[in-house]
């Protein structure tokens, strides 16, 4: 079992750049287009994703949402970015089909026993100062 995954790990990258290199003459462009373009694409999810990722743990060090939420949210993002970075257009697919999965995009859970307000934390009331 150990061999075939590891056929499959070694046979990856030259089936991705087989693929790419047909892609490339079906479609005229340079094939060196094709891998800068992913290289660029990833790079920058990379540089984005890390200034997301500190601001979400501050978010769950100040009990806004919860820890996991952001982690799993940012391994996706930058497994996805480390697909795009790899030479050639099957694991740029898989990186784009990544992050597109519906995680982490419904509505967030109360966090210690919060309940979610719908205003952003503004609390509509009147006010009258009595002396």
């Amino acid at each position: 079992m150990r061999f075939v995954l590891l056929a499959i790990v070694l046979a990856f990258p030259l089936i991705d750049l087989y693929v790419t290199a047909r892609v490339a003459r079906w479609t005229g462009t340079p094939m060196w287009a094709w891998l800068v373009a992913g290289l660029l694409a990833g790079l920058w999810l990379l540089r984005t994703e890390r200034m997301s990722f500190r601001a979400n743990t501050l978010a769950a060090l100040h009990g806004e949402q919860s820890l996991l939420r952001g982690l799993v949210d940012s391994g996706r993002k930058v497994l996805a970015a480390l697909l795009l970075m790899l030479p050639g257009v099957l694991s740029d697919a898989l990186g784009l089909m990544l992050l597109m999965l519906p995680i982490n995009h419904g509505p967030q859970p109360a966090v210690a026993g919060r309940s979610p307000d719908r205003h952003g934390g503004a609390i509509d009331g009147d006010f009258r100062r009595l002396d």
